[in-house]
């Protein structure tokens, strides 16, 4: 019997033996494979996204973390596979996220998710606005046809617009709500500081560094340095990892935003150290990108965190905006400002031609505008540096109006929420005040930029909506929803 039953260890073992190398033939084969038809680097990279993809299904704020981290460090990498199109990193944590969130949400697999969606007050404006893009998507498929890339980066946007709904209901303790900001926070202290790097290393080095994201899509060679203009002998402006100054200046206007009010917070986030560090890296990076809009955004945002809380800061900054005018190491950023004022350099005579256009394309179409697919007339055509007459083109009037009406009930309940206690609150103060003055720089920026309502840049949208959605789920922390007046 012993003899037996040791012969049947042994054949077991065997077997498992021979399973264990055949496995390992199959899994070199096909490694082997992977490496001959791409590269080597491709294939680590494939291998590190799946082990992350693993962890981040483990648990879905690891998932909200990979979003973030994505959308703002690799806002534009794609998986190195053609499937008739590149799907972004975004996409992929996003579609992840949505679809651990419904999945736990369902089988109650976490014990922070209510059982009640958490609509909020918020909800019915969003849903509108989604409904109306959808509607004018739809009214410009008569003039235009379908085309794959933009229908993908219209259900994109969408999805981004729906990142509200998810934070509201995913983002629900004080607890995670303070590790979501820390996160946010520590990830744009590192966008600011590889923008800061890549701008005063040797222009040879940074081409190089940067051009190595080339194996998740992102572009190489020497037009991953933006200057003034496009004038290579001009004024090199900061990119990090953001391909465009813009959009990282609008990334830094949410960045700093967000991070300044921690500076005063009774209850910091992080040390007081980190916290000025990131301030004044985000503000440095803001200003290498030589973007306008995104200073005069940052600028504003300053005044209502000032005004709303720390108003000693008021006769600070008064200080340093004449210093910083008059300095000699910033007159030439200056002269930038003072050009677009002016309309003297190309950029800002191209924008007041686009806005020109702009508009005559709304009097054409002014009520649901034409759609995101193109425009029906040959003299016109879908885009312009400004969010608002983008919108305009793309949603009409009507469009503006439902996007304006959601931030005004936002803002006001944000007020009301403030004025009744919450600005006492210490940990939460900050939150709401950095998120609420982010949003307000990110609007005024929007004025002569577009990248908070574009199909080309999704993670922008992304990470505008997601501020929303912890904005109101500061506000409901504080205080039930139903204890509010309604709107």
């Amino acid at each position: 019997m012993q003899s037996r039953f040791t012969e049947l260890i042994v054949t077991n073992n065997l077997l498992a033996i021979l399973l264990a190398l055949g496995i390992g033939c199959a899994l070199a084969l096909i490694f082997a494979a992977a490496v001959a038809f791409s590269s080597p680097a491709i294939v680590i990279a494939g291998l590190v996204a799946l082990a992350a993809g693993a962890i981040i299904m483990t648990n879905i704020e690891y998932g909200l973390y990979a979003v973030l981290g994505i959308a703002i460090l690799l806002p534009f990498a794609s998986i190195p596979v053609n499937l008739g199109f590149n799907p972004t990193f975004l996409d992929l944590a996003l579609l992840a996220l949505f679809a651990m969130w419904f999945a736990r949400a369902m089988t109650r697999q976490d014990e922070n998710i209510e059982r009640k969606f958490q609509f909020t007050f918020l909800g019915a404006p969003v849903i509108a606005f989604m409904v109306l893009a959808i509607f004018s998507f739809v009214i410009g498929m008569s003039h235009a046809g379908l085309q794959q890339q933009i229908v993908r980066q219209f259900a994109e946007i969408l999805l981004a617009i729906a990142t509200f709904f998810l934070i509201v209901n995913v983002v629900n303790t004080r607890a995670r709500l303070e590790r979501v900001v820390r996160l946010i926070i520590i990830a744009g202290s590192v966008s600011a500081v590889l923008g800061i790097l890549f701008y005063f290393l040797p222009h040879d080095l940074t081409i190089r560094t940067l051009s190595l994201l080339r194996y998740v899509k992102y572009p190489d060679g020497p037009g991953v340095l933006r200057f003034i203009n496009d004038d290579p002998a001009g004024t090199l402006r900061a990119v990090s990892t953001s391909v465009d100054p813009n959009v990282l200046g609008g990334l830094m206007i949410l960045m700093a935003g967000l991070t300044a009010p921690q500076i005063f917070a009774v209850k910091k986030l992080l040390p007081r150290w980190i916290i000025f560090g990131s301030v004044a890296a985000m503000f440095l990076c803001l200003v290498l990108t030589f973007s306008r809009g995104a200073f005069l955004g940052f600028g504003v945002s300053l005044v209502v965190i000032a005004f709303f809380k720390y108003r000693r800061l008021l006769p600070i900054l008064a200080v340093g905006a004449i210093l910083f005018w008059f300095i000699p190491i910033t007159q030439e950023y200056i002269s930038h400002l003072l050009d677009a004022f002016a309309g003297a350099d190309r950029a800002t005579q191209m924008r007041l031609g686009e806005y020109q256009d702009a508009f005559t394309l709304i009097s054409r179409y002014p009520i649901f505008g034409v759609g995101f697919l193109g425009s029906p007339d040959l003299d016109t055509y879908i885009g312009v540096s400004s969010v608002y007459l983008l919108m305009a083109e793309q949603m009409g009037l009507v469009g503006v109006a439902v996007f304006l009406l959601t931030m005004g009930i936002f803002f006001y309940r944000a007020l009301l929420a403030w004025l009744d206690g919450l600005k006492n609150d210490a940990t939460l103060s900050p939150i709401l005040l950095g998120v609420c003055a982010a949003l307000i720089g990110a609007m005024t920026a929007g004025v002569v930029d577009h990248y908070f309502f574009n199909l080309d840049f999704p993670h922008s949208v992304t990470l505008f909506w997601i501020f929303v959605g912890l904005g109101v789920t500061s506000m409901l922390l504080y205080q039930p929803e139903a204890t509010l007046p309604n709107v």
